[in-house]
């Protein structure tokens, strides 16, 4: 038996198949869960045959990871698109954090995802240390030249991490649940005071 696909389907690029499978399976994990998300009804909103979904992504795990570092790449990569050169150190956090609440407010599903899956097992360890370590490195980076600085507290690197990754989650889901404080700057500056005051040297 033969998978039916409609033309414009079987005309679409391969490349534009993997991007469609993997917004189609962002909407679907952020509103029914990974559980009760079944590659077939990825593939089938995605507007792919099955086997499409699979020559990409051999399991549905697969899948998750893959989109979540996706988006762990987009949201580097704005950040990096903001930072400004010449600033000093505390700036340069300020930046990076600004950037990150401008991020999440402005890709709300996206955002809902980390929220969900950030800390699920739905996502390998492995998985989470690539996105900290590789994509997001200069984070780590910056942790550890404020130590040499002095600035920064000398905690053990991947303990601040946890750390400013679970104040980054509950700063962004404050500001999705409340969109008109995201746009109040007093409100913005007392978030990333709050994240400078947990990193600082006493």
């Amino acid at each position: 038996m033969t998978t039916q696909l409609s033309p414009n389907v079987e005309h679409k690029p391969m490349t534009d198949k993997r991007q469609a499978i993997l917004d189609t399976a962002l909407s679907l994990f952020v509103s029914q869960g990974f559980h009760g998300t079944s590659t077939a009804s990825i593939a089938k909103q995605a507007g792919v045959a099955t086997g499409t979904l699979f020559h990409h992504f051999a399991t549905k795990e697969v899948l998750m990871e893959s989109l979540f570092l996706t988006i762990k790449q987009e949201f580097a990569n704005a950040l990096l698109l903001n930072i400004k050169e010449g600033s000093d150190l505390k700036e340069h956090a300020e930046q990076l954090w600004q950037s990150a609440i401008d991020w999440s407010i402005d890709n709300p599903i996206k955002q809902l995802f980390f929220q969900q899956y950030s800390m699920s097992p739905m996502i390998a360890a492995s998985i989470r240390e690539q996105a900290m370590n590789s994509i997001l490195g200069f984070i780590a980076q910056l942790i550890q030249k404020g130590q040499l600085m002095g600035l920064i507290s000398h905690y053990p690197i991947e303990l601040m991490l946890e750390n400013c990754h679970g104040q980054y989650l509950a700063a962004t889901r404050y500001f999705i649940d409340n969109p008109e404080l995201g746009k109040d700057k007093h409100h913005r500056d007392a978030s990333f005071a709050l994240f400078w005051k947990a990193l600082r040297a006493d």
